[in-house]
């Protein structure tokens, strides 16, 4: 299941709750804002493949569990963020715009370093994105559809969570082989996930 197949069912977006460090959740109240029997939406919910389970709250709302949060990475495709009025300089971890552009120029690299490892390009398993740090650029990730139709997105604030999650990711669950590892099927996945990442945020190739 894509996130494009659930948004489809709802009608729009879910929202993503929690920390996604042990399950993916989404929230809806698509139920109320379509006016339709929440119990009947559910059931659409429940019938799509990869979804591991749907509560029906009393507010109304629905609480969507995902079984392989990975697979959002399989429809990623690059988006056009307008980019904050940020300086280049200085470059330390307090100016956003070096975190933001740093993050980017890493998840070019990763595309650089995969090649000359010989990380396949093929053979993408998005169950295998399961590492804490993994799942926290996932969750940042998924709320990508609901800000592109926000009318009021805080995309400096957004951009500067997913670049900060994809760096702790970067650093703690390699997309590449370190030393003499072999290439394995999670670096694979890593790669993609950095992919995503480079397509949303913005800067130079190298720094």
């Amino acid at each position: 299941m894509t996130l494009g197949e659930l948004a489809e069912v709802l009608g729009e977006p879910p929202v993503p709750e929690g920390t996604w460090e042990r399950e993916a959740l989404y929230v809806s109240a698509a139920a109320l804002r379509r006016r339709v029997p929440a119990d009947e939406l559910a059931a659409l919910v429940r019938a799509l493949p990869g979804v591991a389970g749907v509560e029906v709250r009393e507010n109304g709302f629905l609480r969507i569990a995902v079984s392989v949060p990975g697979e959002i990475v399989a429809t990623a495709e690059p988006v056009d963020i307008p980019e904050p009025g940020w300086s280049d300089s200085p470059r330390t971890w307090e100016n956003p715009g070096f975190v933001v552009r740093y993050a980017h120029a890493r998840a070019c690299a990763v595309r650089r370093w995969a090649g000359e490892l010989g990380v396949p390009v093929a053979g993408f398993r998005p169950e295998l994105l399961s590492d804490p740090y993994d799942r926290r650029v996932l969750r940042v990730l998924a709320e990508l559809p609901g800000r592109l139709v926000s009318r009021d997105p805080g995309w400096e604030t957004y951009l500067v969570r997913l670049a900060l999650a994809y760096h702790d990711a970067h650093e703690h669950a390699p997309a590449v082989p370190r030393g003499d590892e072999p290439a394995r099927p999670v670096h694979t996945a890593r790669v993609r996930l950095a992919e995503a990442v480079r397509g949303v945020l913005m800067g130079p190739d190298r720094l």
